[in-house]
């Protein structure tokens, strides 16, 4: 009887190529964890050190990039504004003279001499 071999089992290489491919699937899966790059960024062009090419993940240009700064600074100072740490005011607030600053002292001095209280 010729030897034959048994047709109810995969081939050597059947073999050989599934398991291959179960390590290709599993050292994929760990890179994958280690670097946490989107499926959709890596189809765009994305690597460990490198962004995608388009999308919303992409590199700015340095252009955007300067325009994006403006933007940040000025909402950053908006916000600043609103919580009340700097005021926008473009003009610097005019320093006091003494004549402005003796009428408001002998003003107040003239109130307080006219409110008398009344019972």
């Amino acid at each position: 009887m010729p030897s034959v071999a048994n047709p109810n089992k995969p081939s050597s290489n059947r073999l050989a190529a599934r398991s291959s491919k179960a390590k290709k699937i599993q050292r994929q899966r760990v890179e994958a964890a280690q670097h946490k790059i989107s499926k959709q960024d890596v189809a765009r062009g994305a690597r460990p050190g490198l962004l995608p090419s388009s999308g919303p993940n992409r590199k700015l240009s340095a252009k955007k990039a300067r325009k994006m700064e403006k933007k940040m600074g000025y909402a950053l100072k908006r916000r600043m504004e609103a919580e009340g740490i700097v005021s926008m005011q473009e003009d610097a607030p005019e320093p006091e003279t003494e004549e402005k600053k003796k009428k408001t002292t002998t003003t107040t001095e003239e109130e307080e001499e006219n409110d008398v209280d009344i019972q």
